[in-house]
């Protein structure tokens, strides 16, 4: 029996007896994070010496993990982004790697948009200052319906956030390496790769795009300088796309309204200055936390880890 390592601790919570079924009757035996934490690189390289797949999330597959795994068919990524995983050794030792496209977008549009208009109507600063007993006083926040909010990465998660905006009535531009000019027209976006444009334009920047060498740091104080002061930028992506020192001093010196981040550079983030500011949330990494995300990046990460050991089989 084929055996399959899954790291992400809410993988089949609420559907775990149907997913075992479907593993045992493609003779696969998984084996579930019973840590109660994300493993360490230590960690998944005493686990993995006798997997033929895993299911990860977004702990660290590194080329030590992968050089440990010598029976290593595949991975399942549990969600989007595959930066922890090591994909040019993957590749060379001809390891397939798939993800739960489009599984968990609608579970991170709804948090992203809850960050963004938690930040603008300072809802956790006025509820802090409240359940204290220390402050009843009325704080002004900025309005969100009808405003420009600009989307950067037009993706299944992106296009789900386009949604939410609309209901808002704001106006929308969007950014990404791709023009989908049908897909624009008919949401009347409108298209820039100009992100200067962006950040002069907007009063809601939202980022949706995946951390590559190219957009590393790719929000920077270069931006934070030509933004508008009553300027909120949300992060549900990946960490490492804002540069995140020059994050604090636009934050800190009030050069932008506020910010709600749920993706860091390190994680926990510990011992950083952007645990003082009031005018940032911070979320832990969390967006896609929702039943029906993961229910639906269970059942897709299961299937694909099952397709892809029938493949190699065959």
């Amino acid at each position: 029996m084929k055996k399959v390592l899954i790291t992400p601790r809410s993988f089949a919570k609420y559907n775990k007896d149907h997913v075992i079924n479907l593993f045992h009757n493609a003779e696969i035996d998984p084996v579930f994070n019973e840590t109660g934490s994300i493993y360490t690189e230590e960690r998944l390289i005493e686990a993995v010496e006798a997997v033929d797949g895993i299911i990860v999330g977004v702990d660290p597959i590194t080329e030590n993990v992968i050089n440990h795994a010598p029976k290593l068919k595949t991975i399942a990524k549990y969600g989007v982004g595959i930066d922890n995983i090591a994909l040019d050794l993957a590749k060379k030792r001809n390891i397939t790697i798939t993800r739960t496209l489009g599984a968990n977008a609608s579970s991170v549009a709804d948090y992203d948009f809850a960050l963004l208009m938690a930040v603008a109507r300072r809802v956790v600063e006025i509820n802090n200052a409240a359940k204290e007993n220390i402050d009843w006083s009325k704080k002004m926040a900025l309005d969100i319906y009808g405003k420009t909010i600009g989307i950067l990465g037009l993706g299944a998660t992106g296009r789900e956030t386009v949604k939410r905006a609309q209901g808002f009535a704001m106006d929308i531009y969007g950014y990404d390496i791709y023009e989908d000019k049908a897909y624009l027209e008919e949401n009347n976006i409108k298209f820039t790769q100009d992100l200067t444009t962006i950040f002069k334009e907007c009063d809601f920047i939202s980022l949706h795009i995946p951390l590559t060498e190219d957009t590393h740091h790719l929000i920077n104080k270069d931006l934070f300088a030509i933004a508008k002061p009553n300027l909120v930028l949300t992060n549900t992506a990946r960490g490492g796309i804002i540069n995140e020192e020059d994050l604090y001093e636009a934050l800190a010196n009030k050069r932008i309204f506020g910010a709600g981040i749920d993706a860091f550079e390190q994680e926990p983030l510990e011992n950083s200055p952007l645990l003082d500011l009031d005018n940032l949330i911070i979320g832990t990494h969390t967006a896609a936390s929702s039943v029906g995300a993961s229910e639906q990046m269970t059942l897709q990460a299961t299937q694909n880890i099952i397709n892809e050991l029938n493949e190699t089989s065959n």
